[in-house]
């Protein structure tokens, strides 16, 4: 039942932010919650009662460069030219690498986005930085996904991307190459918001005593919060999976109504 938002009591953004959110939304989010549960209000009531109550969403912080691109493999042309739009599933994936720090030493993740709906389709945690780390997280995302022929991969163009065997996983699962202008992150500006999401809402707030420990709870915060039940706003502020299901659910009713 819907309450006026006169009747909404701190306790409402302390479920919303801190039992779902693990404490990373700020106002707008929190707002989109609280409608999402029947309770009416405006974003502004939201953020003076954070304000009042204390409750600051996590923030970010700098972390360091993974790219090599001192190689001497060809380099493919940016196709995806900054144009982070597609209008379907499988369309254009993202991919790049980052450290995560454990007492054990570095480890290093590797992800593959589709842009479609920011979900993240394969990711993957190795001790090495090479071409067989971001080859484990692309096969993983061949796998779950089962694309068509035609798919555009964007990356950066360090070594782990431009290596022959990276390649011809590419070209044999018919995939056009595309990547970033050398030095140039905003290429992949997708792909570097989820890093800093990652880092902001959980790497730079633990720590992790073990890499068996960080690989949990990177899982964790992947497949079950961040494409799960994160909103997110470059898709109308729902969870990537949410948005999956919707475009699926309103292809399926075009195909009805067709027939």
């Amino acid at each position: 039942m819907s309450r006026l938002s006169e009747d909404i009591q701190s306790e409402d953004i302390h479920k919303a932010i801190y039992q779902q959110s693990r404490r990373t939304y700020g106002s707008p989010r929190i707002t989109d919650e609280l409608h999402a549960r029947g309770i009416r209000c405006n974003e502004k009531r939201v953020a003076r009662l954070m304000r009042c109550e204390g409750i600051r969403p996590k923030t970010v912080k700098k972390f360091r460069v993974t790219t090599n691109s001192r190689h001497d493999y060809p380099v493919s042309p940016n196709v995806v030219n900054r144009e982070f739009n597609a209008s379907r599933p499988n369309q254009i994936w993202l991919s790049d690498i980052t450290y995560v720090w454990t007492d054990e030493g570095w480890l290093y993740l590797a992800a593959v986005l589709d842009l479609h709906s920011r979900r993240i389709v394969g990711h993957t945690l190795s001790r090495h930085i090479d071409s067989t780390l971001t080859e484990t997280a692309l096969r993983q995302a061949i796998h779950r996904r089962r694309p068509g022929r035609g798919l555009v991969h964007h990356s950066d163009r360090g070594v782990q991307y431009a290596s022959g065997d990276y390649q011809k996983l590419l070209s044999s699962n018919g995939m056009i190459g595309s990547m970033s202008r050398k030095g140039d992150c905003w290429d992949n500006a997708p792909m570097e918001s989820f890093f800093g999401t990652l880092k902001r809402e959980l790497i730079h707030h633990e720590r992790f005593a073990t890499k068996t420990e960080a690989k949990e709870r990177i899982f964790d915060y992947i497949e079950l919060f961040y494409n799960g039940w994160r909103r997110h706003s470059s898709i109308g502020s729902v969870s990537p999976i949410d948005f999956e299901r919707n475009y699926q659910y309103h292809e399926q009713k075009i195909m009805t109504i067709a027939c």
